[in-house]
Order: C-alpha cells, then sequence, then structure tokens
C-alpha cells in the first residue's frame, strides 16, 4: 500500500498564494504519474493538474497560467504552487499517484478563498 500525505492547505484571501504539498511512503516502488484533484461542494471530482515522471505536464484551463505542479522524485513528492486564487478554486484538493499497483488517493487538504 502506498500511503499520501497532504499539506498546505488553508483560508486565503482572493488573488493570494497557496503551495499544497503531498508526500507518498509505503510500498511506493516506482511512481509514474502524480496528479492534484480538487472537489466543491456538490460538484463533481475534477483533475487540476498533473505531472508524468519524465516532468510532462497538463492543466485543466481555468488554472493555466495561474497553477504549477511540480515532483521531487527523491522525496516521492508533488507539489502544487497556487497564485492569483479565485473563490471558485475552493474545494477539498486530493493528491493521486499511479505506480504498477494501480492508483492511490490522499485523504484531501480544504483550500478555502474567500475575502
Amino acid at each position: 500500500q502506498v500511503q499520501l500525505v497532504e499539506s498546505g492547505g488553508g483560508l486565503v484571501q482572493p488573488g493570494g498564494s497557496l503551495r499544497l504539498s503531498c508526500a507518498a511512503s509505503g510500498s511506493v516502488f516506482v511512481i509514474y504519474t502524480m496528479a492534484w484533484y480538487r472537489q466543491a461542494p456538490g460538484k463533481q471530482r475534477e483533475l487540476v493538474a498533473a505531472i508524468t515522471s519524465l516532468g510532462t505536464t497538463n492543466y485543466t484551463d481555468s488554472v493555466k497560467d495561474r497553477f504549477t505542479i511540480s515532483r521531487d522524485n527523491a522525496a516521492n513528492t508533488v507539489y502544487l504552487q497556487m497564485n492569483r486564487l479565485k473563490p471558485e478554486d475552493t474545494a477539498v484538493y486530493y493528491c493521486n499517484v499511479e505506480n504498477r499497483r494501480g492508483y492511490f488517493w490522499g485523504q484531501g487538504t480544504q483550500v478555502t478563498v474567500s475575502s
């Protein structure tokens, strides 16, 4: 099993920044894709950003040019730098990683953007 521990969520004013972290431990093996999803109240969970083991990234359109995903392979950690946050970014953010055993989810961290 893979354990994922997320951190960095919180309350921030519109236009502010947060940095999320997600560290993987346990039977990690080689991690393929690492990703961040989010789920707002009453909405389906959606992919925010993903990064492959080679560093290729993709983002949902609503966060392009504001969010940056990165990873530290030696530390089995993925980050999400979120800038120019908007109220519509408010959601629970979940880390997701893929290895040869399958996909694993973190428990989520709340991000609230409000004045």
